[in-house]
């Protein structure tokens, strides 16, 4: 059974900060990651652009260049491979942790490969795996996504978008420009949220306000079925 100082579940930027940090002090360290390096990064929608400037996503003291003020999902992917090969990071990807046992100093983690031992384990999952369900009968129709990637398959669709923050209005956004048959947001409070990214503001605004895209504010969906869906409204 290989031993650790440090075991870190979870590969996304705060894991690889914590195995640089573990590097930094001279702590031998496993990255166990399940899906690919930075998974949920890898997942994020094809097209996007980070809310943050890229000196605000820099982890370990190495710089992040992008084309633009604020890096692109791509930028992004390539940094993070730069960084794990720049710290020399352990990271084991697509190996899940399966189970965890044990107290300071003696944790035993078994994974879908090995089982390993450590002083210390850091939690570093995140949330992007564990989407916001409605908990309406329907949600598990095969026309329902809980994640967004790009709008082409959306062409020619009727889509709706449930929620009012900056994801659902990107997301209307795109799909809107990309050919959908026609884009309906759904949001259960009275405005879309104040955090709306400030140069896309107007835009999502001026497409409501002339029609293009429908908004339904104070509203939510109780059932989805194969062709429609149902909400209530005020």
């Amino acid at each position: 059974m290989s031993a650790y100082d440090v075991i870190i579940i979870g590969g996304g930027p705060i894991g690889l900060a914590c195995g640089i940090e573990a590097r930094k002090r001279g702590f031998s360290h496993l990255i166990l990651e399940k899906g690919c390096l930075v998974n949920s990064v890898f997942h994020f929608p094809t097209n996007m652009t980070f809310f943050s400037t890229s000196e605000r996503l820099e982890i370990g003291d190495v710089p992040f260049i992008s084309h633009g003020e604020k890096p692109t999902r791509r930028e992004a992917l390539e940094y993070y491979r730069r960084v794990t090969a720049h710290w020399n990071l352990n990271v084991h990807t697509y190996e899940a942790a399966k189970k965890l046992q044990g107290q300071f100093p003696e944790f035993v983690v078994e994974s879908e490969r090995a089982t390993y031992s450590a002083k210390a384990v850091i939690v570093a999952t995140g949330f992007y795996d564990q989407p916001n369900l409605l908990h309406v009968p329907g949600e598990d129709l095969p026309k329902v996504k809980h994640y967004y990637d790009e709008p082409h398959p959306y062409v020619f669709q009727h889509v709706a978008v449930i929620g009012g923050g900056n994801s659902a209005v990107d997301v209307a956004l795109e799909t809107f420009r990309r050919g959908a048959a026609s884009v309906t947001m759904i949001v259960r409070e009275p405005a879309l949220k104040s955090t709306i990214k400030y140069w896309v503001r107007p835009d999502i605004e001026n497409r409501i306000k002339e029609g293009s895209i429908r908004a339904y504010f104070n509203s939510e969906v109780v059932e989805i079925r194969p062709k429609e869906i149902d909400v209530r409204t005020p």
